[in-house]
């Protein structure tokens, strides 16, 4: 069976089996969906180029829409990666985002969605890249998937241990500031992946549009587990 209906199948059949990543309230939180394609006029070079004019960006837009946190970014092709030479390598750049991004307060608890255990951790140290990162491994019923954490703290990799069991909603860390996080606005990059394909703390959040069909294939909406409602836009 293909591994993307597995997954479907066992979040339908286990709903309680599936927790949270941030802590959204349904029925009183607004999220945002921020559009970061070229379709965007209200976001230019001169903004997302210069780290504290972005964060101020993001927290105004935000503050303006009444919405505690943002959101969007799976497949979704970007502009905003011109900010980094870490994207731009060969001749086709990496504009094309793999996972979910969750905008909020440097601070913000992150939890576990599944139970599982530390696969790795690293710190992605750097610029635009994932600053702290935690993957974790976690076996549903036969079909393995693995969650990856960006853009944390550095204090949410102090103590770590691969290995280590890790229960769902259990606190795993928190978003870390712009000086710490790879040099982004605060936010959780947040990813599935079935095969981390080798990798040890990382795995590519970005790649280039040719690439896409391969990426999806093994990278499913992160939307599966987060649940959330929808969001609103400008």
């Amino acid at each position: 069976m293909d591994k993307h209906v597995q997954l479907s199948n066992y979040i339908k059949s286990n709903h309680g089996a599936v927790g949270k990543v941030i802590d959204v309230n349904a029925s009183s939180d607004r999220l945002f969906h921020f559009n970061f394609t070229r379709e965007n006029n209200g976001l230019d070079a001169d903004i997302f180029l210069n780290t504290p004019k972005f964060g101020s960006w993001i927290s105004e837009t935000l503050e303006a829409n009444n919405c505690r946190y943002g959101v969007g970014g799976y497949m979704e092709h970007r502009t905003i990666y011109a900010r980094s030479p870490l994207f731009d390598a060969g001749e086709e750049p990496r504009r094309l985002h793999l996972g979910v991004d969750l905008w909020g307060g440097a601070g913000t608890p992150v939890y576990s969605s599944l139970d599982g255990k530390i696969h790795s951790f690293n710190d992605n140290n750097n610029f635009g890249d994932y600053g702290p990162t935690i993957i974790l491994e976690h076996s549903l019923k036969g079909l393995q998937l693995f969650t990856l954490y960006g853009h944390l703290s550095r204090h949410s990799l102090e103590g770590l241990e691969t290995g280590r069991p890790v229960k769902m909603n259990q606190y795993i860390g928190q978003l870390g500031a712009d000086t710490e996080n790879g040099h982004w606005p605060p936010h959780l990059h947040f990813q599935l992946m079935f095969d981390l394909e080798g990798y040890w703390g990382d795995y590519p959040g970005v790649c280039r549009f040719s690439e896409k069909d391969k990426y999806q294939q093994n990278i499913p909406d992160p939307q599966l587990l987060l649940r959330f409602p929808k969001a609103v836009n400008d």
